[in-house]
């Protein structure tokens, strides 16, 4: 489990793809200062699993379904990525309850400054409209944030200089692709509505 607060920005330093899978290889030297093989790390929202590493990089197994799901842009050399290690037991939840199971991709449909913060707009697909309310928390390439507008097929967050600064959200244009990850917790709502049939499966 994650919080959606990003540590550092790291580098996707090698890409090798093996069939309907691959394998990375990211520079975060934070997010392994106390990794071991096997533990978790959030790559963009991407949960992954540590299966090699060095003083400065870690390497995982990314299997077919997840390059399905997430922008294939974030796989390529060169390419920054948020990092975050997986929460331990007592930490302080600053963000909220991240899986890094993504629900797919967003398109940036707007960029827009408001003074010192600045508005993105979002696509958003029927399958996840109903799972995404004003106010409601969100998370977009791994980052815990609060939707400040939606309609139905988008939504929007308001984000402040730190948040532009520290993630990749600050480089993101017109057309860019991000992960987003909705909330659990609507997830789990909705599934128990379509259950009792008061929504359409």
């Amino acid at each position: 489990m994650f919080t959606g607060i990003i540590e550092e920005l790291g580098e996707i330093v090698d890409w090798q793809t093996d069939g309907d899978a691959g394998r990375v290889t990211v520079r975060g030297p934070l997010a392994v200062s106390d990794a071991k093989h096997g533990d978790s790390i959030s790559v963009s929202g991407v949960c992954l699993t540590v299966v090699e590493q060095g003083p400065d990089w870690f390497t995982a197994d990314v299997m077919g379904q997840t390059l399905l799901m997430s922008n294939p842009a974030q796989w390529a050399a060169g390419r920054t990525v948020n990092l975050e290690r997986a929460a331990a037991v007592g930490d302080r939840l600053g963000g909220h309850i991240v899986q890094g199971h993504i629900d797919g991709t967003a398109e940036v449909i707007d960029v827009r400054d408001e003074g010192t913060w600045r508005v993105l707009r979002f696509s958003l697909a029927p399958e996840h409209a109903p799972l995404v309310v004003d106010k409601g928390s969100i998370a977009v390439d791994g980052i815990s944030l609060t939707v400040s507008a939606s309609g139905d097929d988008w939504f929007e967050v308001s984000l402040i200089p730190e948040t532009l600064e520290r993630t990749t959200l600050g480089r993101r244009v017109g057309g860019d692709l991000v992960n987003i990850e909705t909330d659990i917790l609507a997830r789990h709502v909705a599934r128990l509505a379509r259950l009792d049939g008061r929504i359409p499966a």
